[in-house]
């Protein structure tokens, strides 16, 4: 017997001197703390350089508290003595006047560990309110708050969608007659345009009969004629003129100013330039009356 009790004491030696090396405290940051408050717990083990040493990570059950962050330190080693340190940040939910934490530090041995406490520490509920009044009083209040009020993204979709709707049809049933339009109006801008410049270029070629006076006129009535003919009016000479538009007089009047361009002589251009834009006016009206009768048509 005393042979038997001697083994178990020669096993138990290294274990119980080597757990006495091992201090482990752990402890919270503040005493007290609302519910939810995040709350610092500190996790402290002191043991030899050799032995190694597992803190517990998110994995492990905080029961009743909730596991917010884990920070950890880095070991420090002093005389062959190890201290390692982590703060677990956690939450309260619970309502009881106090809460309980006590983390294990797990020592890990050749074929298993051994598990270290430290002392429970305790975390008591700060309460918001110290006592609920019996009896509720109010605080009178008769102004209005304004509410916001969210926009209603489906009746701001179909007002959208009808306004498109309504421009659609409305461009199929109107768009040749818009087009009409606006074609005549662009016709009337032209004509008042050249007109403008017509006066003033044929008021300088009666001051001054020049070849380059004359040579304006001549460019201008042809550039007229094309943009509302659609016939290349420029490419013709005055004979050709006359001839396509079945008009002689038309080349008699471009005759009297082509002398002054060509012939460099100086005559009385006031007939023929007034002749000149009476065919003009006449061809901005056929143009018109074209485009009224397809507006009417349409």
């Amino acid at each position: 017997m005393a042979k038997t009790l001697k083994t178990i004491l020669f096993l138990l030696i290294p274990l119980l001197g080597n757990a006495q090396q091992i201090t482990v405290d752990g402890y919270f940051m503040q005493d007290s703390a609302k519910l939810g408050e995040r709350v610092g717990y500190v996790l402290k083990a002191t043991y030899p350089q050799s032995t190694q040493i597992i803190f517990p990570d998110s994995t492990f059950d905080f029961s009743p508290l909730v596991l917010l962050e884990k920070k950890t330190f880095i070991s420090h080693t002093q005389d062959k003595v190890t201290q390692d340190s982590t703060i677990y940040y956690l939450s309260n939910f619970s309502l009881d006047p106090s809460s309980y934490l006590t983390l294990p530090v797990y020592e890990l041995a050749r074929y298993d560990s051994v598990v270290h406490y430290p002392l429970e520490a305790e975390l008591k509920l700060k309460l918001t309110l110290d006592s609920i009044p019996e009896v509720l009083v109010f605080q009178e209040n008769n102004v209005y708050q304004p509410l916001e009020k969210s926009f209603n993204w489906i009746i701001i979709g179909i007002i959208l969608g009808g306004i498109l709707l309504s421009l659609g049809v409305f461009y199929f049933l109107f768009a040749d007659r818009i087009k009409k339009y606006w074609k005549e109006r662009r016709e009337k801008k032209r004509w008042a345009q050249f007109e403008k410049k017509w006066k003033t270029q044929t008021t300088l070629l009666t001051e001054n009969p020049s070849i380059e006076s004359a040579d304006e006129v001549i460019g201008l009535w042809k550039g007229y004629m094309e943009s509302i003919t659609k016939l290349p009016v420029k490419e013709w000479t005055s004979s050709e003129i006359g001839e396509r538009m079945d008009n002689p007089e038309i080349f008699k009047a471009l005759r009297a100013i082509d002398l002054i361009i060509y012939a460099g002589k100086s005559s009385k251009s006031e007939e023929a330039t007034a002749f000149l834009l009476e065919v003009a006016r006449e061809k901005y009206g056929e143009k018109q009356t074209k485009i009224t009768h397809e507006r009417a048509v349409v």
